[in-house]
């Protein structure tokens, strides 16, 4: 039975259906039917927006089953077959953007202009794999242990069925913007999304459908970690995870005990260093956005801003204005600057770091107070000062639009605080002499560092790989590593003349002898080396 033939005994029409979402259930994988199911809010009003199905153990089973099915025809394809799938859903997210930021808002409730941010890492990721996965996967000439004698190659094969996590932050961009150079490697990808925000995921299915990708290919099974984290697990072949650092370790060490490879793109508590040389008003705009993006729930978004000493009250006072100037609402245009956090429950966890950290004798420069005029979720931004060490949002992630100012004296005392954490996502410099900014960036123990920018620019960068050191993470994203980490390489060499050990009738001594005089003459001549 197909995919659409199965989710079709999910009768959606028993359960109400925001339109922008209405008719997706068909592209979840079932196996045996429904027996469960779970509704999905909307958190501008708390509202259901929708209601899928609560995937078992068996559709996780029957997807990979389908997937690896499916990729054995799709490993056979040319690549630049793969690639021209791959740029015509880039074109599509493009023309129908409209489509994709709405179903994006609807299960986030974040402001339209930052749902805009996930349509563009699309395209770029899109863009970028599309034109060179070819390159990226085409048979290498490489140097033989003997020149002359031997020819090497290096190949990289698939790994099979790719499974993925996907987390509810970014639930389209961190969905099919991994998926992307998966599929072009030749891989299969089986998708576990978030509960809070499957409807991305599964808009994700219908644009590479449209584009003419397989249906097998890529599966989308909704439902909770207990019931699916194992099953996953247990079929993939590469797992790739996006979430907190406590779960994708628990996950990765799960994946070892089967020698499954594995990336981890973890938590961040990352910093910002705003030299007494930077441009006061463009650090204050840039760091808004890189602190209350998406509500700061993004994982590499700033929550610990150092200033030095000599402006920290002037640039205090224009960030604290820039901030109060951001205008919260519920709007599916691009009239609001902020939305909301993903759920009530998580509102509570931002509120008691906030007042942990009160509590303990922080100050509250603005904010600090959640919004139910505005929405069942809102929390205004807000900015802290003198938080005590012992308190929530000093170390622990809060991932909320909260982040404490410090000050420092000198670049050395700017670098040890910004290093001060366990984790190493992201991290920010700001100074008007680019040099430098670009050598303290080095010295930041994260990563991606952004020069004068929060967080957009390093991500942007495609050609160049994203990830965390410390416990902010394994393996890495973007660039050539994004790909080829989906990938097993292979040596194939070729011996053409001679044999690996003494020929008949010499004794080894003699070989012996002839191998070091012919590694000696390697060593000296430097095309040979």
């Amino acid at each position: 039975m197909t995919v659409s033939e199965q989710a079709g005994e999910f009768d959606i029409e028993s359960a109400e259906e925001d339109e922008r979402i209405a008719g997706l259930g068909k592209y979840v994988t079932l196996a045996d039917g429904v027996t469960e199911t779970f509704d999905v809010s909307e958190p501008f009003t708390g509202d259901t927006a929708g209601t899928l199905p609560a995937c078992q153990e068996a559709d996780m089973r029957e997807a990979f089953e389908r997937a690896r099915e499916a990729q054995e025809e799709w490993a056979a394809r040319p690549v630049e077959e793969r690639e021209e799938i791959i740029l015509d859903a880039h074109d599509k997210v493009l023309d129908r953007d409209g489509e994709f930021l709405d179903v994006v808002q609807v299960e986030t409730g974040k402001s339209r202009k930052h749902a805009h941010e996930e349509v563009m890492d699309v395209a770029m990721n899109a863009r970028y794999y599309g034109h060179r996965a070819e390159g990226l996967l085409s048979r290498k000439r490489k140097k033989s242990g003997i020149p002359g004698a031997q020819k090497t190659w290096e190949y990289h094969q698939p790994v099979g069925v790719v499974g993925m996590i996907t987390p509810w932050n970014y639930p389209l961009s961190l969905t099919i913007s991994d998926a992307i150079p998966a599929l072009l490697a030749g891989n299969a990808v089986v998708i576990k999304p978030a509960p809070d925000t499957p409807y991305s995921a599964l808009k994700s299915k219908e644009l590479l459908e449209d584009a003419g990708l397989p249906s097998d290919l890529y599966q989308i099974v909704p439902g909770y970690g207990p019931e699916l984290g194992d099953p996953l697990i247990e079929e993939c072949d590469f797992l790739a995870f996006t979430g907190s650092s406590e779960t994708g370790s628990m996950l990765a060490a799960k994946a070892a005990e089967q020698l499954t490879k594995s990336s981890m793109e973890l938590g961040g508590k990352n910093p910002a260093v705003v030299c007494e040389d930077a441009d006061i008003e463009k650090a204050a705009e840039g760091l808004v956005r890189g602190c209350f993006t998406n509500a700061g729930q993004l994982c590499i978004s700033i929550e610990r801003l150092y200033v030095h000493e000599s402006i920290r009250e002037e640039f205090v006072e224009e960030f604290v204005r820039q901030t109060e100037a951001m205008e919260l609402g519920t709007g599916y245009d691009y009239s609001y600057d902020l939305g909301c956090l993903i759920s009530e429950d998580h509102l509570e966890k931002v509120e008691e770091h906030v007042e942990d950290a009160r509590a303990k004798g922080a100050n509250v420069l603005t904010g600090g107070t959640a919004r139910p005029d505005v929405g069942p979720s809102f929390y205004e931004p807000t900015i802290l000062t003198d938080v005590p060490e012992d308190s929530l949002p000093c170390c622990d992630e809060t991932f909320g639009p909260v982040v404490g100012i410090y000050e420092f004296s000198d670049e050395e005392e700017a670098i040890e605080l910004a290093n001060d954490s366990e984790y190493g996502l992201n991290g920010s410099v700001w100074t008007e002499d680019y040099d430098r900014g670009v050598e303290l960036a080095s010295q930041i123990e994260c990563g991606t560092v952004n020069v004068n920018e929060g967080y957009a620019a390093a991500f942007a960068a495609t050609d160049a790989p994203m990830g965390g050191m410390k416990n902010s993470g394994i393996g890495r994203r973007h660039a050539s590593e994004g790909l080829l980490k989906y990938t097993e390489s292979q040596n194939v060499t070729l011996q053409q003349a001679g044999t690996m050990s003494a020929p008949p009738g010499v004794p080894y001594g003699i070989y012996a002898k002839g191998v070091n005089y012919a590694l000696r003459l390697i060593e000296k001549v430097p095309g040979l080396r």
